[in-house]
């Protein structure tokens, strides 16, 4: 019975190793673009817990919470937090070389803008999450920020 745990351990470990080498790098392709709405967050922290339920073997009937699953799982969940952290390093780096990216990304550009709602930039998503984790800076300090790159690093630290 001992063996038959020790290997049912082992078992998950190896997933784990294949979901964190494999998956999310396809899943995350392209991340440094997204502006993360609300809905795309849900959909984001559900397939990252589909993905630990699958593994585990845990049916959706069975009404096991998600903490529950992450508690078994011996993991945190760490999707959304590794796309904003990639999100930061491309914003440094584009800051950082200038070009038209540069122009683009404060979303500064002249012309028209369509009716309704403003949409989520990109700058203001990732400013958003920043100020979720504790940080109280506006847009302007961190496009200032991410241009010194030993500062940027330090922050990128600090909000992980």
């Amino acid at each position: 019975m001992e063996n038959i745990l020790k290997n049912c351990a082992m078992s998950m470990e190896t997933r784990l190793r294949v979901l964190n080498c494999y998956i999310y790098p396809v899943l995350m392709y392209g991340s440094e673009a997204w502006s993360i709405t609300t809905d795309l967050r849900k959909r984001l922290e559900s397939c990252e817990m589909w993905f630990l339920r699958r593994m585990m073997r845990i049916p959706w009937t069975d009404r096991v919470s998600n903490e529950d699953v992450l508690i078994r799982a011996g993991v945190c969940r760490k999707l959304l937090k590794g796309i904003r952290i990639r999100q930061m390093r491309f914003m440094g780096h584009v800051l950082r070389k200038g070009g038209l990216e540069n122009l683009a990304l404060p979303g500064k550009i002249e012309g028209r803008r369509s009716r309704g709602r403003k949409r989520v930039t990109w700058l203001a998503s990732i400013a958003e999450w920043i100020r979720n984790r504790g940080e109280n800076t506006k847009e302007v300090e961190l496009l200032n920020m991410a241009i010194d790159r030993e500062l940027w690093h330090n922050m990128i630290a600090k909000v992980s």
